[in-house]
């Protein structure tokens, strides 16, 4: 009898150790060790004294090198408002921007990957009311680096009449700038891409890049408009008709166009942005599956810029623009890109030593005058010297 107990209890440590190393294979490994303790001490420093002062109420800092995540904390308090609940690392954040690069961009390369369009096509081949008042040859890619001449954003007076008569005043604009002339950060030319996917697949956005980019990349927690679920885990913003936003869209486009727009509407988690991370890193590639093609990965990340050698970005990414502050001292200028969020987000990535950090905040919450330039500054040039050692 206490033979055959062994024999059992036997079997039930090696089934429970194979439990163990398939969740562990499952996951990006933590590191041990602190990575460059004296830099992350004061990275620590850095973020509590931002939420000390009340520029942002709470923070989720998460570092990568290639498939570890070598640094990940939560720091302060995911709402002050109308209670106070602590930050976690789990917490579910609106990404606002960072959308761009994580749902829409990736969504309009994979269908070029696919030969469903070309990047120099006319926007208007796919959208033929988007021809109107002098539109007819912006391309796709000039969308993409908002070089297409299209105002920052319009009136939000278009949207009154719902999501299709936006539209339809959208592609009735005229261009402000001339196209491929200019750099204006445009998200009026991401609602058009956005729009683009649904012209082209058939399917909205929403669900074309959770079924063809977050699913396939094993992004379990990210999507457009939450469910009930992940919004009760998602950091607050600001009040909006009596009620606090929490699990719904901050952007008042993206709100007015059901959610889901090609510049705003994402929510995800520091986790699953770092499988994001790994995955444009690795060549379009996470835990064995392929994700995107490695020469797409390739064409969406070569910088780019004016005729003029000025406003540098990528299809999706920003590189050196007067948007890249945010990448510090440290992540070399034109070797490396990322993006920032209204709320509060950004994330930076680096290809050449394989490497990224995310920093994830709300500081919008809870009225709208949080501070976060100088602090995402402040956290990359550490995280940087941590990442790649002092100059």
């Amino acid at each position: 009898m206490s033979r055959m107990r062994n024999h059992r209890g036997q079997r039930t440590y090696v089934a429970v150790t194979w439990c163990l190393l398939i969740v562990v294979a499952a996951c990006p490994a933590v590191a041990a060790e602190p990575l460059a303790p004296e830099r992350m001490a004061n990275v620590d420093q850095l973020i509590n004294q931002a939420i000390a002062r009340a520029e942002i109420p709470g923070a989720v800092l998460l570092v990568g090198r290639g498939d570890n995540i070598v640094y990940e904390k939560a720091y302060g308090n995911r709402s002050v408002r109308p209670t106070t609940r602590p930050m976690t690392v789990d917490t579910v954040f609106d990404l606002a921007s960072l959308s761009k690069s994580v749902g829409c961009a990736p969504s309009v390369m994979l269908l070029a990957e696919r030969g469903k369009l070309i990047l120099t096509d006319p926007v208007a081949k796919h959208i033929p009311a988007f021809a109107a008042n002098g539109k007819e040859a912006i391309t796709i890619a000039q969308l993409l680096l908002h070089q297409g001449g299209l105002i920052a954003d319009n009136a939000m007076a278009d949207y009154q009449d719902g999501p299709a008569a936006a539209l339809m005043k959208i592609c009735a604009l005229k261009p402000s700038k001339e196209p491929g002339k200019s750099f204006v950060y445009s998200d009026v030319g991401y609602i058009v891409l956005g729009e683009l996917v649904r012209a082209v697949d058939g399917r909205g956005l929403d669900r074309f890049a959770r079924e063809e980019i977050f699913v396939p990349a094993g992004m379990t927690e990210t999507l457009y408009c939450p469910g009930p679920e992940l919004a009760a885990r998602s950091a607050p913003t600001q009040m909006r008709q009596g009620h606090w936003m929490q699990g719904e869209v901050h952007d008042p486009r993206a709100y007015a166009l059901g959610g889901a727009a090609g510049h705003a509407g994402v929510f995800s988690t520091a986790r699953d942005l770092s499988r994001f991370c790994r995955m444009i890193l690795a060549g379009g590639v996470i835990d064995g599956k392929r994700v995107l093609a490695e020469a797409t990965v390739r064409e969406m990340t070569r910088a780019r810029s004016l005729p003029d050698g000025t406003a540098w970005r990528t299809y999706g990414f920003d590189v050196d623009t007067g948007y890249s502050s945010c990448r510090g001292e440290r992540f070399e200028a034109r070797k490396t890109f990322g993006h920032t969020g209204f709320t509060g987000t950004m994330f930076w990535l680096d290809p050449e030593h394989d490497c990224y950090f995310i920093l994830l905040t709300n500081s919008v919450h809870p009225d709208g005058k949080g501070k976060t330039i100088q602090l995402r500054k402040a956290v990359a040039t550490d995280v940087g010297e941590a990442l790649l050692g002092a100059k």
